[in-house]
């Protein structure tokens, strides 16, 4: 009974160091990337899509609008640029969303088409 205490810590630190070593090698979030990013790079939230376009050019993609169906339900547009995808509600941003910069990069789903 007595030897099997002094083997229990070696093997109990042994684990907690392999969680530890799990932890420190982790991916890098796409998060970590939008927290980089200067705020100037990204549309802002009210802009209009007139606006939007001028100062970032066409986009890659102009996604099927979803929604509308009811009137509470707005019809939401979205554009999808390299760096990032646009939401508008009525013409105006409502939420910008960076894209994953490669398809090891943990982050949101891209958009459904």
């Amino acid at each position: 009974m007595r030897n099997r205490l002094f083997v229990m810590p070696p093997v109990v630190l042994t684990i907690a160091l392999m969680g530890i070593s799990a932890v420190a090698s982790a991916d890098t979030l796409l998060v970590d990337r939008a927290q980089q990013k200067p705020a100037a790079a990204l549309p802002l939230r009210g802009e209009s899509m007139s606006q939007v376009e001028g100062r970032y050019g066409a986009p890659q993609e102009k996604l099927d609008p979803r929604g509308g169906q009811k009137r509470q339900w707005p019809t939401i547009h979205r554009w999808v640029y390299p760096a990032f995808t646009v939401y508008f509600e009525k013409s105006k941003v409502i939420d910008v969303v960076a894209n994953k910069a490669d398809a090891n990069e943990i982050g949101p789903k891209p958009p459904i088409r």
